[in-house]
C-alpha cells in the first residue's frame, strides 16, 4: 500500500509539473494566435487525445455502470460543462497576455479556496479551515497582485475572475460525474469548449497557418501534455491517493509555475511578490486542513 501511496504522489506532482508549465506554453503562444484560436486548438487536441483513454480504460465495472446514462444526456451534461469551461479558460488565456506565467498560475490555484465557499450557496458546510485559508490567500493575493495605490494589474484581474468560473467548473463536474463516466464527460466538454473558442476566433481574430506553424510546439503542449496525458496521470493517480494528498500535490501546480516563468521565460516577481505567493500557497493548504486531520484520526474544529 505504502509502494501504491508513493507511486501515486509521485505521479500528481508529475501531473501538477504539466499543469504548472502549461502557463508557459500559453503565455509563448500568444506570440503567434490570438487567445481564441490557440483555445480551440488545443482543447480539440486534447479532446481527440482522451479517445485511447477511453478505449483502454473504459472497460472497468464503475465505468460500465458510468455508463448507463444516455448519450444525449452525456453531451447535455459536456455542453454545459464546456461553456463554463471556456469562460474560464478565455480568461485565463487572454490574462496570460498582461501578467506573468507565475501569477497567473497562483492567482488560477485559488479555485482550491473558492470552491469550499462557493459550496456555501449549495448548503455545503464550511469550517474555520477554509476560511483561515481564505483569508491568508485574500492577503497573498494583496502582495503579489494589488499596487502600492491599491489597483491590480489587468491581466492579474481577469486570473481572479476566471478563477471563480475553475471553480464553478469543478462543482458542476463534481455533479455530473456521479452520472457520467468522467473521461468520456471531459472528452465531451473539451469538444464544446474548442467549438466555442472556434465560433469566436472566426469574429474576432485573424486565424494563420503560419501562425499556427509558428505555436506548434505550446498548443502541442497544451492540447497533448495538458490535457491528455496530465489528465489521465492524474485518473490513474487518484486511484490510489487520499483525498487531502492530492489536493495538496495538485495546489504545487502553482509553484511550478512560477518556476517555469523563472526558468523559460525570465519573469521574476519581486519579494513583495514572492511573499504574496508563498501566502497564497499556505492558503490553499489550510483550506485543505480539515481533510487532513479527518485522515489523521483527529478531531477537527
Amino acid at each position: 500500500m505504502k509502494n501504491k501511496e508513493l507511486r501515486s504522489s509521485i505521479l500528481l506532482l508529475l501531473t501538477a509539473a504539466i499543469w504548472g508549465f502549461a502557463f508557459v506554453a500559453q503565455r509563448i503562444g500568444m506570440d503567434y494566435l490570438g487567445p481564441f484560436t490557440f483555445n480551440a486548438i488545443r482543447f480539440a487536441l486534447g479532446s481527440i487525445s482522451l479517445i485511447p483513454v477511453i478505449y483502454f480504460l473504459g472497460n472497468g465495472k464503475k465505468n460500465r455502470e458510468q455508463d448507463k446514462i444516455s448519450r444525449k444526456r452525456l453531451i447535455v451534461y459536456g455542453m454545459i460543462a464546456g461553456s463554463v469551461l471556456f469562460t474560464g479558460a478565455t480568461l485565463q488565456q487572454i490574462g496570460l497576455k498582461y501578467t506573468t506565467a507565475g501569477n497567473a498560475g497562483f492567482i488560477t490555484s485559488l479555485y482550491i479556496v473558492i470552491v469550499p465557499i462557493l459550496g456555501l450557496f449549495l448548503r455545503q458546510r464550511s469550517n474555520i479551515y477554509i476560511w483561515s485559508g481564505a483569508i491568508v490567500a485574500a492577503v497573498g493575493l494583496y502582495f503579489l497582485s494589488i499596487t502600492s495605490d491599491f489597483t491590480i494589474q489587468f491581466g492579474d484581474l481577469l486570473q481572479l475572475i476566471g478563477a471563480f468560473f475553475w471553480a464553478s467548473h469543478i462543482i458542476v463536474i463534481g455533479y455530473f460525474v456521479k452520472d457520467a463516466n468522467p473521461i468520456k464527460l471531459s472528452s465531451v466538454q473539451f469538444a464544446m469548449c474548442s467549438i466555442l473558442s472556434l465560433v469566436a476566433a472566426l469574429f474576432t481574430e485573424t486565424i494563420e497557418i503560419q501562425g499556427i506553424v509558428s505555436a506548434a510546439v505550446p498548443i502541442l503542449y497544451g492540447g497533448l501534455m495538458s490535457v491528455g496525458i496530465a489528465y489521465t496521470l492524474q485518473v490513474v493517480a487518484q486511484k490510489d491517493a487520499k483525498p487531502s494528498h492530492a489536493a495538496i500535490a495538485l495546489s504545487m501546480e502553482a509553484v511550478f509555475a512560477a518556476i517555469g516563468g523563472i526558468i523559460l521565460l525570465g519573469e521574476s516577481m519581486g519579494i513583495r511578490g514572492y511573499f504574496g505567493a508563498f501566502l497564497m500557497l499556505l492558503g490553499m493548504l489550510l483550506s485543505q486542513g480539515e481533510t487532513i486531520i479527518k485522515r489523521s484520526g483527529r478531531k477537527t474544529i
